[in-house]
């Protein structure tokens, strides 16, 4: 008898119903505890202290559906967890079972475990329909901090995980999450001196793996437009260095412009209505905006020497680029009709990669001297330069959607001329410098780019 309220509900016929990502709907669940206000920690405090938090497995009728609930709540920990700014607490600690605190949690006993936090949840599975119960709670005031109910198809679960992940994260740290987003980027195999390079792309924490190209041509520094639906790569399909677009719901690739050289570093505008990129012609390499509708090109940069690796700014107002005009290869920003050009690096080394935070606070940058590459971070008017990771071989720094946290990719040396004991590996790290952590692949990984949330 359950089946038709379950499937009524899966319909999404609630007037507050809200699609939170494609094909997952999300209702409000109140409580008469429910708070407004409650616990918000710091982030800085949570970096040195992180949030001490209960998460037992969502309950659910049913084998299948208890399954689910403890994939969705080990999603949830991982999640968590790899941010550095929570302390799942360890289930066998747990006093309270997942069933008895979906139905009505006994504060004190979570309270004795030192959390400040707990989720509850329940699973219901009809046929390939799910429904997800999450509650989030503030155990010192004992009330109800979010409640919410997806409804989605089953082979939507990890998205859902995600993004309850997103709301304790916003929920209790003030700032929006990034566990709801995928990284493109190039997977590395074969020998040294003849590495294959394909576009691949997976969620933030390595899970839902694929390769988008087969491998045949090269494909090199992917990135998304701010839809997610499609991603700017540059390939050498036969032979010729050419900017693509790979359409992620199609498979579709198109080249993009007709420009008589090499062209290389594309990335999107905000609005997402054309591409920024950099194009040889003779010896100069030249800043160029190719809108996406037209395919007009419009030439930013024409200075003597190589302009490289442009980035707009969040607001579509300013770009920041690297450049060897000055003799040594340093960062730039100009404005974004090419005028007002003024270099903002004056570090020991060499600048190259740089991005503009999303947050529009930073620029994050690879920085190369004395033998040495580091990744760091600096504002935009280059004042506060500070080097968060060092080592043999690092580049590439792309930011969460948050600002909050940095991928890069790091190399490890040779042993050899043939390349014995080489790899390149997708680390991620807190824009404070702390909590680096490796993202697994199957294979290599160079050229991270983290997408927007799925929304």
């Amino acid at each position: 008898m359950k089946t038709p309220a379950i499937h009524r509900r899966a319909l999404f016929a609630s007037a507050a119903a809200t699609l939170v990502a494609p094909g997952i709907w999300s209702t409000p669940l109140p409580a008469a505890a429910q708070g407004t206000g409650g616990t918000v920690i710091d982030i800085t405090r949570a970096r040195t202290e992180p949030i001490p938090i209960a998460v037992p497995d969502m309950a659910g009728a049913g084998p299948d559906a208890q399954r689910m609930g403890q994939n969705i709540a080990r999603v949830i920990v991982n999640n968590l967890r790899s941010s550095g700014l929570f302390r799942p607490i360890e289930r066998a600690a747990f006093i309270q079972t997942p069933e008895a605190a979906a139905q009505a949690p006994r504060f004190q006993d979570w309270r004795v475990l030192g959390a400040v936090a707990l989720t509850t949840g329940r699973v219901e599975l009809s046929g390939d329909r799910l429904r997800v119960e999450f509650r989030l709670w503030d155990i010192l005031p004992e009330q109800q901090a979010l409640g919410t109910a997806y409804n989605a198809t089953a082979s939507n679960w990890r998205q859902i995980a995600h993004i309850i992940s997103d709301d304790i994260y916003k929920r209790l740290l003030g700032e929006d999450g990034y566990f709801n987003t995928r990284v493109a980027y190039v997977s590395e195999s074969g020998p040294r001196d003849r590495r294959t390079r394909r576009l691949a792309i997976m969620d933030q924490d390595g899970e839902n793996h694929r390769f988008l190209t087969d491998g045949q041509f090269q494909a090199l520094t992917p990135r998304f437009h701010p839809n997610a639906t499609q991603i700017a790569f540059m390939s050498y399909l036969r032979n010729e260095p050419r900017v693509y677009l790979f359409n992620l719901q199609t498979g579709r690739q198109e080249v993009l412009g007709n420009f008589g050289g090499m062209t290389l570093s594309p990335r999107f505008s905000p609005d997402g209505r054309s591409v920024i990129l950099s194009a040889i012609r003779g010896g100069d390499a030249s800043i160029f905006v190719v809108d996406l509708a037209s395919r007009r090109e419009r030439q930013l940069t024409n200075a003597a020497g190589l302009d490289v690796s442009p980035c707009f700014s969040p607001d579509g107002q300013q770009i920041v680029f690297n450049s060897d005009r000055g003799g040594d290869q340093q960062l730039y920003v100009m404005d974004a009709n090419g005028g007002g050009v003024r270099r903002i690096s004056f570090g020991n080394g060499r600048y190259a990669t740089p991005v503009w935070s999303p947050r529009g606070d930073l620029i994050a940058f690879t920085r190369i001297g004395r033998g040495q590459f580091a990744i760091g971070v600096m504002r935009p008017d280059g004042s506060g330069e500070r080097i968060l990771s060092e080592g043999w071989a690092m580049e590439s720094p792309t930011f969460a959607p948050n600002g909050r946290v940095l991928m890069f990719y790091r190399e490890t040396p040779a042993r050899d001329a043939r390349g014995a004991g080489f790899s390149a590996r997708i680390s991620s790290i807190d824009i404070a410098g702390f909590n680096e952590r490796q993202v697994v692949t199957p294979n290599d990984a160079t050229d991270p780019s983290w997408s927007p949330l799925l929304s």
